[in-house]
């Protein structure tokens, strides 16, 4: 089986193995190829059989020239840079990595709120700089220090990720409540379930961890962040089209928001123009919820393991079927 892993780099820099996908064929990997649809992509398939990707597209139109594909294999969970639909017509199955990271994307969601709320790298770097050392005080701190015990946490999506990210902060003394339109058993009995208006008020801290839908894209936009209590905090490391950024840019600037932290944005790599660049209070980090190498480990075995099925006539992982 010829296997063509198009963009491993982010997956594997060089700390981890590509042996699990080696001992299924010949392989080859490129650290990087095009973010945007491009004839380099099917040129570097060439006649392999297996494509494995992480965010490079694979179009229809790759799809036509690549007669010999018979699976795409998705280093995530995400797969909308796939033409899933046209490659089902085309008998393609796209295999993905539903659970891989849930403890490292909650335990990054709230490094995040931390972060905002003890300012803990700004102020390293300002001793590093040098200004504890000439201070004339004992201690100083240039942002209001926020004590989360005792808050309200509303989170937007309360499947694996959300549930774990509630258990994470009731151990805090965080009050949790939520809102996700499939309730279950394991939600219940770590956060009260509410309506979105009624999260959006109560909330002293909004944590988003549901999919990109069309019904949940925009969901922070102007009108829903006027319903929010004023000096909320928002956490996004689920999508950033979850978010209108403008909306959340003019939120921060005019003080309706006190912060936010995110680690996903409408376009990555983030554009130089991004507004969150320029507003106020706004922690960025590069999409790297999910990058540990425990949880990049999994990923490569379980890609492995969804290609093996594959080769055995039994897939697992479809989400095209």
């Amino acid at each position: 089986m010829k296997i063509v892993v198009l963009d491993g780099y982010t997956e594997n820099p060089g700390d981890i193995s590509w042996a699990p996908l080696e001992a299924l064929g010949k392989v080859t990997v490129y650290d990087r190829t095009s973010y945007v649809d491009d004839p380099v992509i099917a040129e570097r398939l060439g006649d392999a059989e297996i494509a494995v990707i992480n965010k490079t597209p694979i179009s229809k139109a790759t799809i036509d020239a690549c007669p010999d594909l018979k699976a795409v294999a998705v280093l995530a969970t995400g797969y909308n840079v796939v033409d899933y639909e046209y490659a089902k017509e085309k008998g393609i199955p796209v295999l993905n990595v539903p659970v891989y990271g849930t403890d490292n994307v909650s335990q990054f969601a709230v490094s995040l709120l931390l972060e905002v709320c003890s300012h803990i790298g700004h102020h390293n770097d300002s001793v590093h700089a040098g200004e504890w050392a000439s201070n004339v005080d004992w201690c100083y701190w240039h942002f209001p220090m926020i004590e989360v015990s005792g808050k309200t946490a509303g989170i937007i999506g309360l499947g694996k990720i959300g549930v774990n990210t509630a258990k994470i902060l009731r151990a805090m003394n965080v009050n949790v409540i939520a809102y996700d339109a499939f309730q279950s058993e394991a939600g219940k009995a770590v956060a009260e379930y509410v309506e979105l208006d009624e999260l959006l008020a109560k909330s002293d801290f909004v944590f988003l961890h549901c999919p990109l839908f069309p019904s949940t894209q925009g969901i922070i936009n102007k009108d829903n962040i006027a319903k929010m209590k004023d000096g909320a905090i928002l956490i996004n490391n689920s999508r950033g089209p979850l978010v209108v950024e403008q909306d959340l840019a003019d939120a921060l600037n005019s003080g309706k928001l006190a912060a936010a932290a995110v680690d996903v944005v409408s376009t990555e790599p983030i554009k130089a123009d991004n507004v969150l660049l320029t507003a106020k209070n706004c922690i960025i980090t590069p999409h790297i919820s999910w990058a540990t190498k425990e949880a990049r480990e999994r990923i490569m075995q379980t890609t492995a393991d969804n290609i093996k099925a594959f080769m055995d006539g039994a897939p697992v992982n479809v989400v095209n079927k």
